[in-house]
């Protein structure tokens, strides 16, 4: 916990530093919901096609999704958002003529989430 997804248009490839943003996300979400920087979790998943508004070409997206274990105040979660919105906007670095549409969610975690952390070769 957390984990973190984060959608972004092909488009974006060459200009989104995604290790740098994943590198200040973590001590980011550290600060603010205290959780340990070792818990943080983020996938990238490359979007080959989105389609934006009336689907011109410029258009390009960054989604970010935080799933946290419950029990953050709605203020918490809202202020989170606000400093990753600011933050991964840093780290999308010029990509001529694009216009992108950048969001975030944080969300929580069900009752049924679990998780492990070993060897993988260890078996069950």
């Amino acid at each position: 916990m957390p984990q973190i997804t984060v959608d972004y248009s092909a488009s974006l490839s060459d200009a989104f530093d995604r290790r740098g943003f994943a590198g200040a996300l973590h001590p980011l979400t550290e600060k603010i919901v205290s959780t340990p920087v070792g818990t943080c979790k983020t996938r990238f998943r490359r979007a080959e096609e989105t389609f934006v508004a009336d689907g011109a070409p410029e258009h390009a997206v960054v989604h970010v999704e935080l799933a946290l274990l419950p029990g953050r105040t709605d203020e918490v979660k809202a202020e989170l958002s606000r400093a990753v919105l600011d933050l991964v906007r840093t780290y999308t670095g010029s990509a001529p003529g694009a216009v992108v549409h950048w969001s975030v969610d944080v969300t929580e975690l069900g009752t049924a989430y679990c998780k492990y952390v070993g060897d993988a070769g260890a078996g069950v």
